[in-house]
């Protein structure tokens, strides 16, 4: 074992990336006041100078799990889409064939898609990290100020510094690696670390766990997380209090060390599945086509060199590699968005699955009700008024010191109870049995005029009616018999069904004979049942309509709440939420997956859970095909947070459900909620729009290439005049992710499927390609009257018509209905498109275009093609309602 003490620099220095480095043990094994020295601290904190200095020498006190690589690495990330990679290959081939001005392009166009996918990244990770900044977390901190004084001050959690005591409360984040110096029932959920669903009890000292459990010889081999007088970044406090000193921050952490060995990889959402599965259809696509017009024209023409880039060209063609950009850009638009409407994104991915999302889980208080608990009754076992009640309740929430909610804030707002009771003389605190969310009650353990001890229990009705063996009744003392039982049962039905939500208060005298009694969970029993304290958490004013709103976008509703049925019926009935079927905690916890799969499809309201029954709930809603979103903002809901495709959190949360959701609310609104929901739909059906367009046309450009292929002496295009087409229309797309959409796009959820977008290539594609041959035609008839080489006039007509109504039916397709009638098109998306329809109708007269074999076109031509667009744009117009009404959808 090593005997080197503690010492903050070699600690910072030999900091391992593997885990916590053998210094974090010496912290441990060392005692407080060696920590505290080597540490150059107080217990009365640091001095506000020293905070400076450490802040700048270790670093802000965060661990971006972001990219935060330089600009290099973050350009070669780019690559890792198989649509660039296939391009860059493409290009690579056309370069070993001779082809300098198609390898031009061809790189031209991936250096376009790629530095427009790394500016787009580059500045949606500032933004994000800008909005981030609005919600950070909070730690409370001892330090000593410029006058000399100790003080309690909330800081940011990024501006801890090794050296700061920091206090510790039931809810509350562990900011960093620490050594507790003082604990009170503290229990630490580290599942974010050990994937361990249970807390687990952390105390100030080793003790007895060192001489159980540690040996010479396998001190440096023990498991940090183990030692249960330290405390890790990234693991929460679930009851309880602790006084702590910080011992490594930021990149130093235990935490800093799991992110740098875990993979990079986001979670994959719907739509990244969706994309996903478009991607690999245009890809089998490609393997199938370009082999077949490779042969067809290498037959047909003898040129097998040529044929062979022209092949190429059309594989470059088929690929739409500015889907990466226009997926940045509308997340990076849908965050702004959300920012204006007071909610902060702090997973950028999550606003993929938003726009998917068909289910919304939520608990009722605070979300269907106005989040201000009013306490209205304190009542006798009978639902008589009883000022017993109240005190006994006063006493409990006065001096508890773990998990603190609205309900003790409602109690202690009778703050003349203090001195009526003369609670600072007559009672002193003794011992506490903390909240937690399976037993459902907490006890303080107070001593009443230095003779006796008192047990103060509650929490829920059931819960604390377990414990109970007998019952005030009119100032006498009776047993609970199972008769009384009912009745009390019956009174509390009533109770509830009215509105009102229970709380049980119970107590329990114990002689005081050993004041070193270390009181535990078994003391709970025999107690007393007082009564209850009524409270009433009304409804908001505007729910009613939310509630219908969720319900025409689409979204169902599902309430997961830990309170019992009645009090959640009364609920749902207020805010006019049908309920189809209700399930208990207890009927959950005795079904199996399969079961629970079906049960939670059925249902909408379920009651009485525990925190790891909602995430069950969750997770066979999943399992479903369902997109879940979870609204909370409690310890408890912390598992479900993780569990969800969408964690939505609030402002006002504990900072452990701020920390764990993708989303935070400034206002706790579903009604701003479901405003957002549709900002990320029109997301999504921006990404959709551009893929069925590019989809649709590339198809069309395709067929008319395999057609003519077997009946045209010379190739329809260049293969360089190919990628100049791909080129300009690509750029023309870019601002897609800016359009509108039609609003009964985004009256419901999101959906990608393959079937669809290949339903809409099959029958768009064909049709183009009909216009296509009726442009060749014309050209055939007019080549007569010209002096020019036949083939370079073909192409040149065919290259401008294909162009422009590539571009201009885009008009048409983007929405339902008539074109910039009803919905018009954004102001980038129409400057863009007109911009290059110009660019393509010209440049077959200027230097560059007569460069890679264009020829001037006549004037007639341009009257053809004006009708020959026209009657295009007519004829997809006049095709949509039937499309919609056969199969139920467009863009």
């Amino acid at each position: 074992m090593s005997t080197q003490p503690f010492k903050l620099r070699a600690f910072r220095k030999s900091i391992s990336l593997a885990g916590a480095h053998p210094r974090v043990l010496d912290a441990a094994f060392s005692s407080s006041d060696e920590v505290l020295l080597a540490l150059d601290t107080t217990e009365a904190g640091l001095q506000s100078g020293k905070v400076g200095t450490r802040l700048i020498e270790y670093g802000p006190n965060e661990v971006l799990t972001g990219r935060s690589a330089p600009a290099w690495s973050r350009l070669l990330f780019q690559f890792r889409n198989p649509f660039i990679v296939l391009v860059t290959s493409l290009g690579i081939i056309a370069l070993f064939l001779g082809d300098l001005g198609a390898t031009a392009l061809i790189f031209s166009m991936v250096g376009l898609s790629v530095l427009l996918q790394l500016v787009q990244e580059t500045r949606s990770t500032r933004t994000l990290n800008r909005l981030q900044l609005l919600v950070q977390s909070k730690a409370t901190v001892q330090r000593i100020n410029e006058n000399g004084e100790s003080q309690r001050v909330e800081v940011s959690l990024r501006d801890i510094v090794p050296g700061d005591i920091i206090h510790l409360a039931a809810g509350d984040m562990i900011p960093a690696d620490i050594r507790l110096l003082s604990t009170r029932d503290l229990f630490v959920s580290q599942s974010a670390l050990t994937g361990e669903a249970l807390p687990v009890e952390k105390f100030d000292t080793l003790g007895s766990y060192f001489d159980r459990r540690m040996r010479p010889n396998n001190r440096d081999s023990l498991n940090p997380l183990d030692l249960p007088d330290l405390g890790f970044m990234g693991t929460n406090v679930v009851s309880g209090t602790a006084i702590a000193v910080a011992l490594a921050t930021g990149y130093t952490t235990y935490f800093a060390s799991l992110v740098k060995r875990a993979s990079t990889r986001e979670s994959v959402t719907g739509l990244d599945l969706g994309i996903s599965r478009v991607s690999w259809l245009f890809i089998r696509f490609m393997l199938f086509i370009v082999p077949v017009v490779l042969f067809l024209n290498g037959f047909t023409k003898g040129d097998w060199g040529l044929s062979f880039l022209f092949a190429l060209s059309v594989a470059v063609g088929l690929t739409p590699e500015m889907l990466p950009v226009i997926v940045t850009t509308s997340l990076m638009r849908g965050a702004l968005s959300m920012a204006r409407n007071r909610i902060i994104v702090k997973r950028l991915n999550a606003i993929k699955d938003l726009g998917t999302m068909d289910v919304l889980c939520t608990d009722k208080t605070g979300t269907l009700t106005i989040d201000r608990i009013i306490l209205e009754h304190h009542l006798d076992v009978f639902g008589k008024s009883d000022e017993t009640v109240l005190r006994y309740a006063y006493l409990n929430s006065f001096f508890q010191t773990g998990l603190r909610n609205l309900l003790d804030a409602a109690i202690l707002e009778h703050v003349e109870l203090h001195e009526t009771l003369h609670v600072t003389q007559d009672y002193r605190k003794v011992d506490e049995l903390p909240f937690d969310f399976t037993r459902r009650r907490m006890s303080v353990i107070l001593e009443k005029h230095r003779r006796q001890h008192e047990i103060i229990c509650k929490g829920a009705l059931d819960e604390v009616l377990e414990v109970c063996s007998h019952a005030y009744v009119e100032g006498k003392v009776v047993p609970l018999s199972e008769e009384f039982r009912c009745t009390i049962n019956h009174v509390c039905d009533e109770l509830n069904d009215s509105g009102l939500r229970l709380v049980a208060v119970a107590v329990k005298d114990i002689a005081a004979e050993n004041v070193n009694y270390q009181y535990r969970l078994t003391d709970e029993s025999g107690l007393t049942l007082v009564g209850y304290v009524a409270f009433l958490d009304p409804p908001k004013e505007s729910i009613v309509e939310t509630v219908a709103t969720l319900q025409r976008q689409g979204i169902h509703l599902k309430i997961l709440t830990g309170d019992n049925e009645l009090v959640a019926r009364r609920t749902c009935r207020w805010v006019d939420l049908p309920i189809k079927n209700v399930f208990s905690g207890s009927e959950i916890e005795a079904m199996s997956d399969a079961e629970l799969s079906k049960a939670a499809d059925q249902a909408n309201l379920f009651v009485k859970l525990t925190p790891f029954q909602k995430t069950r709930v969750i997770s066979s809603l999943k399992s479903q095909g369902h997109t879940v979103g979870f609204l909370g903002d409690g310890i408890n809901d912390v598992p479900a947070l993780c569990e969800a495709n969408i964690g939505i959190s609030v402002d006002t949360a504990a900072d452990v459900a701020k920390e764990s959701a993708d989303l935070v609310m400034l206002e706790k609104s579903l009604l701003v909620l479901s405003d957002v929901v549709q900002e990320a739909r029109q997301n999504s059906a921006n990404i959709l729009k551009y893929v069925k367009m590019a989809a649709s046309s590339n198809f069309g450009n395709v067929l008319t290439v395999l057609i003519s292929s077997v009946f045209f002496p010379f190739l329809p295009m260049q293969p360089i005049q190919l990628l100049m087409q791909n080129l300009l229309y690509d750029l023309s797309q870019t601002a897609i992710a800016l359009d509108s959409v039609d609003a009964e796009v985004i009256a419901r959820p999101q959906r990608w499927n393959p079937v669809d977008i290949g339903r809409f290539m099959l029958i768009l594609g064909p049709i183009s390609s009909v216009f296509d041959f009726v442009t060749f035609f014309v050209l055939h008839r007019l080549t007569v009257f010209q002096d020019s080489d036949h083939a370079a006039f073909f192409q040149t007509g065919w290259f401008v018509e294909g162009l422009l109504s590539q571009t201009l039916i885009v008009f048409v397709i983007r929405t339902h209905k008539i074109p910039f009638w009803s919905n018009r098109p954004s102001w980038p998306l129409l400057a863009g498109t007109v911009l290059v329809m110009l660019v393509g109708a010209v440049l077959p007269a200027t230097p560059i275009g007569i460069s890679i074999g264009f020829v001037h076109l006549p004037k007639i031509y341009f009257a053809w093609l004006t009708g020959i667009l026209i009657t295009y744009c007519l004829f997809v117009q006049a095709l949509k309602p039937w499309f919609i009404r056969r199969f139920d959808s467009w863009i």
